[in-house]
Parts: C-alpha cells; structure tokens; sequence
C-alpha cells in the first residue's frame, strides 16, 4: 500500500495534516468497526484497510508538536540578527552562532484504542436500545454477543447481554415458545449469575412458564 492509496483510503488528499488524518481515521474506524457492523464482510476488510493506511501514515507525517519545531528551524529561514554582506562587523565582536539541531522525530504513537473501544460500546449500547424498543431481538442478540467477545471482561457489557436475554424470554413467553423462552431464560441466568435483581426477576419468568407447561 503506497502514500496516495493511503490518503485516499482516509479522503484525504496528500499532504493532510496529522490532525487532518488522526480525525478521519476516527470518524471512519466508527463508520465501518465491525462491532457497529457484524456479519458485514465489506466493513470489517473497509476497518482493517483503514487501520494499516493509518499506521502507514503515522510511520511518516510528524505530529503538529514535531514538525512546529522542524519548521522554526529550517534552515530556509534567514536569522534577523545576522548581518547581510554590505554591513561590516568586527571579525573579533561577533562570533556565528550555530544553528538550533532540529528534534528527532518521536515514534509514531498507535491509536488509542482504548478510547476507540470505549466510544464503540456505547454506541453499540444505543444500537441494542434501539433494537429491543423495536422488538427486533435477534438483531439484538447478534449485537450483543459481539460486543461481549469483543469486551469478555467488560461487567456492563455482560449485564447488557443478559438482560437482552431476559427480555427476549419475555417476548417468547408472549407467543408462546415456550422451550425457546426458556432456553434464553437460562442463558440470562447463566450469563450474569451474580446479578441479585435479575435472578429474581428470571425466578418469577419461570414461574410463569412453569404454569404454561
């Protein structure tokens, strides 16, 4: 992958700012992060192209606390203080002065994935709102179990996943499926047991079904 495939994997055009490209890249690895778009083939290879033209790129623009300093002290710029050829100064008053070394460039810094992550799960939380409001639980389920293999030590996450369960349980029990009800009943079970309140609340869901049965 050279430079210009780079940039316009990004949109952006050669030359772009670091800032320019560390903002695309966030706002484009939200857009296509698999979590945000699972089972989509396309996005997830879109996320991986994305990722290795930043880290591409990050291996080559210096960050705006590098290059300010490369530019003060090119050597392009002429010192105001020293003298032009038709002024004459003492050879033995004035000494030249070096001039500044420019700063080694510092290592390219990876993305901050942590905050990457972060942002995707509340996102993906919002999304999963979405779906249940809507009563589109399968979607729902799908969602939520990515996140939770992305995230497996995450508690909110786990807490997420199983009341997802718990109330698509619910809403089996309605239509009446019962043994679907009760498998998603014991996976809500399952998933957070250490949750007083849901235990509970799947306790009495199961009395429910049991008068049903």
């Amino acid at each position: 992958m050279d430079l210009g495939d780079c940039y316009r994997l990004l949109g952006l055009r050669s030359g772009a700012s670091f800032a320019d490209i560390k903002s695309s890249y966030r706002r484009l690895a939200q857009q296509y992060h698999p979590d945000i778009n699972p089972n989509d083939i396309r996005a997830k290879d879109k996320f991986i192209a994305l990722t290795e033209a930043y880290k591409v790129l990050l291996t080559v623009v210096p960050s705006e606390e590098i290059a300010q300093p490369l530019i003060n002290s090119s050597p392009s710029r002429r010192d105001a203080t020293q003298p032009t050829r038709s002024e004459k100064v003492p050879t033995s008053t004035v000494t030249a002065e070096k001039p500044p070394k420019p700063k080694p460039p510092k290592a390219a810094k990876p993305p901050n994935l942590v905050e990457i992550e972060q942002r995707l799960k509340w996102k993906t939380y919002e999304q999963l709102q979405r779906f249940l409001k809507e009563r589109r639980f399968p979607q729902a389920i799908a969602l939520v179990e990515a996140l939770a293999a992305r995230l497996p030590t995450d508690t909110e996450v786990r807490q997420w996943q199983a009341i997802a369960y718990q109330i698509w349980g619910r809403a089996l029990l309605t239509e009446n499926q019962l043994l679907k009800a009760r498998i998603y009943l014991k996976k809500a079970l399952k998933t957070d047991p250490n949750n007083k309140a849901l235990s509970i609340e799947v306790q009495r869901d199961f009395q429910k079904l049991e008068q049903l049965d």
